[in-house]
């Protein structure tokens, strides 16, 4: 039961790679880099002497079809994005030839698409899942969680905010950038006209330990998918950076591309990638994300939760990476039986997410009024 890791030497690829190899599961490191992918392979087999690591160098986008035939894997994990400017070609692939399929997608459009292939996937005995990531894998666990101490949770407020010197990678800075300064779809109401733009109506949260951080309007799938799965009658949600002269240039350049200035973004990522790590000596490797949930309690009177999860050290990039890694590990299990194609909401459970985490230093709390 070989699971192979699309973009496995990457951002989120090396960490899966490494988290799954720990558990002794056959892995295959892709990528388009032989060197890098051999590096990195001798390194697990450094760390983990009885793990069993292969490398395949392709284009995912080329003949993935002729690789996955001769590589056979029982789970495919693709951290390729960023996932707002492709297609479904590499799950479709997947599904043809009955393997699993997991990505990390935090495309709003993308994830909540991947229904279409729901059919196909069931016919083909195989599990798909889109959006295996923080939003909205474990931002559905912790609602979970907590969703039995109301009658009705009527909002949610909530963002993400990394540490300035936490690993970033390009997909990521590329998938903020499609939609920066651009109108977003409206929520929870997606037939209103879009009141709301990338990287706008910029507030500041206060953090347990972190203090107070930035935070503007970010895409996900959640917008769509939480007002249908938990009844909310309001939702927002934020990402800021830890510092404030970047986060807020940002602003002034979603500002601009609002006012209809024809600038490609995504285009410039990688330079605009690079600037940002100039600015890593002012800043830390903290970071943390915060759930406000408001509503009635079971009795019918007001009641708010706030749910806090804070990362040191760097290890905020592992938070991402544990839906992937702890669904490939029950379907190798056999103890997951969920067929279909589906958004990673209510897949997981805050215990089996906290489970993951618990030797890093990550720590989560909540406060209850």
């Amino acid at each position: 039961m070989k699971v192979l890791i699309l973009g496995g030497y990457g951002n989120f690829g090396k960490r899966i790679s490494l988290a799954l190899a720990q558990d002794n599961i056959s892995i295959i490191i892709s990528g388009r880099n032989q060197l890098k992918a051999n590096a990195f392979a001798n390194e697990i087999k450094t760390r983990y002497p009885s793990s069993s690591v292969q490398t395949s160098i392709f284009d995912v986008n080329g003949n993935f079809k002729e690789y996955c035939e001769q590589l056979s894997p029982f789970i495919v994990i693709n951290t390729c994005g960023p996932f707002q400017l492709t297609d479904y070609h590499i799950a479709k692939i997947c599904i043809e030839l009955k393997i699993h399929y997991i990505d990390l997608s935090d495309g709003r459009d993308f994830v909540n698409g991947i229904t279409e292939l729901d059919a196909l996937a069931k016919e083909q005995d195989v599990l798909v899942v889109s959006g295996a990531s923080t939003v909205p894998g474990l931002s559905s666990a912790v609602l979970d969680e907590y969703r039995h101490k109301f009658s009705v949770i009527q909002s949610l407020k909530y963002g993400i905010t990394p540490g300035q010197k936490a690993p970033r990678g390009l997909a990521t800075t590329q998938s903020i950038l499609t939609y920066l300064g651009k109108p977003l779809k409206s929520y929870p109401n997606p037939d209103k006209k879009p009141v709301h733009y990338g990287w706008q109506d910029n507030y500041q949260q206060t953090y347990p330990a972190l203090g107070k951080r930035w935070m503007a309007n970010c895409d996900i799938p959640d917008l769509d998918l939480f007002p249908k799965l938990y009844g909310l009658e309001s939702i927002q949600f934020s990402a800021g950076m830890e510092n404030a002269f970047l986060h807020l240039s940002m602003g002034f350049v979603s500002w601009l591309v609002r006012l209809g200035l024809p600038l490609d973004l995504v285009k410039h990522a990688p330079f605009l990638l690079n600037v940002s790590h100039w600015f890593d000596s002012f800043g830390t490797d903290e970071g943390g994300m915060h759930m406000i949930m408001q509503g009635k309690d079971l009795v019918g009177k007001p009641k708010t939760i706030e749910w806090y999860i804070i990362a040191k050290e760097g290890h905020g990039p592992q938070i991402p990476c544990i839906p992937s890694i702890v669904l490939a590990k029950k379907l190798i299990a056999q103890t997951c039986t969920t067929r279909g194609a589906l958004p990673c909401a209510a897949l997981i459970s805050l215990a089996e997410y906290m489970n993951e985490l618990k030797n890093l230093s990550i720590f989560y709390y909540h406060i209850e009024r």
